[in-house]
């Protein structure tokens, strides 16, 4: 097994989780990441696992999930390049198998140089978006890292506490899955990190930390690994129990313990409301498709197309 990262050192299993951490890796040179791997993989990725988004410019803020009509792999690469797009290809490890081995090697050696071992449900997903996109202020429940293969991005790391984030911020985040709702102030930059990003590096940061995301004036392939380690999941379960008291039933939770009784029936109460379907109901529409890729040229609305 070739190494994953190629500029590791003894200190950073110390700041792993805890603080930015920005290494090297040689995933950019990989077949796995070539211009004909990726056209061939977006030709035969399965729409279930993918979604693509259509972003603002400037000042000019909307963030839209939509679909592309029946374009072969290549279009579907030329329209990126041409609009203010992100191709988002989910869990690639669960749809090839190459990519399943990569994800077990990375995970190998993140265990092994961290010396963690109960790193649940990890995955890897593929980005590719267009020159200048964007992604707006937002956070993600489990742990993050960003892996950059092609083209150049600048990434703003905010503090994971107040007033950048909140508990009801993480709550709406688990409830409805949507991450680009965060309030966001220019002022937070003051206080942020920023990393730019080449291909051959990648960032790892810590649990939840708020982070906005600039593409350089060129297409850009990055990939993403999560997985959820004790303290996320803890976390989890106290977001979830909490987002289904405020949003369906009105309450105002406050408690955010990760232990003891309260934190036990929390659980419970997932579990009964995982049951219920009340989720996927809420979830749906909060994610409508509003428009439809036609070409490189043309992203129409999907109430548009459909009377088409």
């Amino acid at each position: 097994m070739s190494a994953i990262f190629t500029d590791w050192k003894d200190h950073h299993a110390r700041l792993w989780d805890r603080h930015p951490v920005r290494l090297t890796h040689p995933l950019d040179q990989s077949p796995l990441f070539t211009h004909e791997a990726l056209i061939d993989l977006i030709s035969h990725y399965p729409r279930e696992h993918y979604s693509v988004i259509h972003m603002g410019a400037g000042d000019d803020r909307f963030w839209k999930e939509g679909e592309f009509a029946n374009l072969d792999g290549q279009a579907m690469y030329d329209a990126v390049a041409a609009g203010r797009l992100w191709l988002n290809l989910r869990r690639t490890d669960a749809v090839d198998p190459r990519y399943r081995e990569l994800l077990r090697d990375m995970f190998e050696e993140i265990e092994t140089r961290t010396g963690q071992s109960d790193l649940r449900m990890p995955s890897i997903g593929i980005l590719i978006s267009s020159p200048n996109a964007q992604v707006y202020y937002h956070s993600d429940l489990p742990n993050q890292s960003l892996w950059q293969i092609r083209g150049r991005k600048k990434i703003w790391l905010y503090p994971n506490t107040e007033p950048f984030l909140s508990g009801e911020d993480l709550e709406r985040i688990a409830i409805f899955e949507k991450e680009v709702d965060l309030a966001y102030e220019p002022w937070y930059d003051d206080h942020a990190l920023t990393f730019d990003l080449e291909p051959g590096q990648m960032l790892h940061w810590p649990l939840n930390a708020p982070h906005r995301v600039q593409n350089a004036d060129c297409v850009n392939v990055s990939m993403t690994s999560e997985y959820w380690a004790r303290d996320a999941r803890s976390s989890h379960v106290v977001n979830m129990a909490n987002g289904t008291l405020r949003y369906r039933f009105g309450l105002a939770p406050t408690g955010r313990a990760r232990t003891g009784p309260a934190f036990l029936a929390k659980r419970a109460l997932n579990a009964v409301t995982q049951r219920t379907g009340w989720l996927d109901k809420v979830r749906a529409a909060k994610k409508p498709i509003e428009f439809t890729v036609e070409d490189d040229k043309n992203i129409r609305p999907a109430q548009q197309t459909a009377a088409e």
